[in-house]
């Protein structure tokens, strides 16, 4: 096993505690999402926290340009949410253009994920990128725009470029793990704020000099970002606990199992 140099990790589905890793040692992360009633800012900036985190590089890839009147829009927006460092592209996964657009993200020698909901469009850029029917698609619900999960499984696959493109599932609960610094992995602007109030245990509510209300108040931090960015933090630091807890609970165990002479049996879902 080569060590991981990057690594894409989510919480687990469900109420579970464990982790999930969605891919290892890849460049690239391309975060697919629809311009349909697929398209979520929260859900992107939730990609980007889990991404940045790994140690790859998020290209956001926005589809099915062809089906809206507003992707100029939508365009402007995700740009501003993902900065000016990473890429947000717009095509119609159904042509070969769309293939081509995203090879230039992919020099020989690289690897990349596609992530993002069902019916997104990841299986039909996969086929983009190959040139051929590779991959089972299928349409989506006309009333909500979900996909129906043709893709069951990850498959790891090589590119006529000399890359190599992994197609995953499509995810509907995307929990962080606790190890993402989630300030400065996609809210960099109100990280350089929290450090400016007047006060340096300043709760961000009514106290005097408080950078943030003043920036909410001035609209240069939109209130449904702020509150994203607290419901963030919150869930990472309530993941990091429970990892604490849960890596103190093997350390226990083995300590138990040293005393009495016995081998630690090892979990599913532990890492």
């Amino acid at each position: 096993l080569l060590p991981r140099r990057t690594a894409l990790v989510r919480g687990a589905a469900g109420e579970s505690r464990a982790l999930q890793l969605i891919a290892a040692n890849v460049d690239v992360v391309f975060i697919v999402c629809g311009l349909d009633g697929d398209f979520n800012l929260r859900r992107i900036e939730r990609y980007l926290v889990l991404t940045r985190s790994s140690g790859a590089k998020p290209v956001v890839v926005l589809t099915k340009e062809d089906l809206t009147t507003t992707g100029a829009a939508q365009l402007a927006e995700v740009s501003t949410l993902a900065g000016p460092d990473t890429p947000v592209l717009t095509v119609n996964a159904r042509t070969l253009e769309a293939g081509r657009t995203l090879l230039a993200c992919l020099p020989a020698g690289t690897t990349a994920v596609l992530v993002g909901s069902s019916g997104a469009g990841k299986s039909t850029l996969t086929n983009s990128l190959l040139g051929i029917e590779r991959q089972a698609t299928a349409e989506v619900r006309v009333h909500d725009s979900r996909g129906r999960h043709t893709t069951t499984h990850r498959a790891l696959l090589p590119l006529p470029s000399g890359a190599c493109l992994i197609d995953t599932p499509g995810m509907r609960e995307l929990k962080l793990t606790g190890d993402e610094d989630v300030a400065a992995a996609t809210f960099e602007d109100i990280d350089a704020l929290l450090g400016t109030c007047r006060f340096s245990d300043c709760g961000h509510g009514n106290e005097p000099g408080c950078a943030i209300r003043a920036a909410l108040e001035g609209g240069s931090v939109p209130r449904e970002r702020w509150e994203h960015f607290l419901k963030l933090s919150a869930e990472a630091d309530a993941a990091s606990a429970s990892l604490a807890q849960r890596l103190e609970g093997k350390r226990q165990d083995k300590v138990v199992h040293r005393a009495l002479g016995k081998r630690p049996v090892e979990k599913y879902g532990h890492r």
